[in-house]
């Protein structure tokens, strides 16, 4: 792979983008062909991201060499009445405490095309993503089903944390978290781990 960049995309770059990061969602999930047919496709992809760009706070970085190999985005989760996208009921209250604070950012997707440097690409992206909001702690929900993202997730230092499930359906999410500045194997702890412990509960 030659050398990666990476860049900060506004909302209107990201409209613009949108076939782009659709190839791209398909090839980072191409996995077996049953695999393929079980994931969401271009169409729920877009329809997602679309939603998320409206969203306050949003924020975007893709990792790019002559076209892109990566990108993360997201948005800031608050303690306000804060609902996630495709979750139709509200989150525990126990995270209310900390999300007050404006200190936790939700990656709702974090996308990288298949190499050997995967890894490396998904770190700094994620890293890249996090500081630029002045983050504390990224999260993110996975259905606990999805076995290659929780994998790939947890391959890249994110800490699953919790379980919660959707009011509306027999979904089960699984909470991942990502504490900024500390190193992979690093545990949530301090007041991030008792706001953590506390949603769980």
């Amino acid at each position: 792979m030659d050398a990666v960049r990476l860049r900060r995309v506004n909302r209107r770059l990201a409209q613009g983008m949108g076939g782009e990061l659709a190839d791209l969602y398909k090839a980072s999930r191409a996995k077996s062909p049953r695999e393929a047919y079980r994931r969401p496709g271009r169409r729920h992809f877009l329809n997602r991201l679309a939603a998320d760009i409206r969203r306050p706070g949003f924020a975007m970085v893709i990792a790019e060499t002559d076209h892109p190999v990566g990108c993360a985005f997201g948005f800031p989760i608050r303690g306000d009445g804060f609902r996630w996208p495709g979750f139709d009921g509200a989150l525990p209250h126990g995270i209310g405490q900390f999300t007050a604070s404006g200190s936790v950012f939700a990656i709702t997707d974090l996308l990288v095309r298949p190499h050997p440097q995967d890894q490396d690409v998904a770190r700094r992206l994620q890293e890249r993503l996090l500081t630029d909001q002045q983050a504390a702690l990224g999260a993110t929900l996975v259905d606990r089903t999805d076995h290659p993202t929780l994998t790939a997730l947890r391959c890249w230092g994110w800490q699953d944390v919790a379980e919660i499930c959707r009011p509306s359906s027999a979904t089960v999410l699984r909470v991942l978290v990502l504490p900024v500045g500390e190193p992979t194997d690093a545990r949530v702890e301090g007041p991030a781990h008792e706001a953590w412990t506390r949603w769980r509960g």
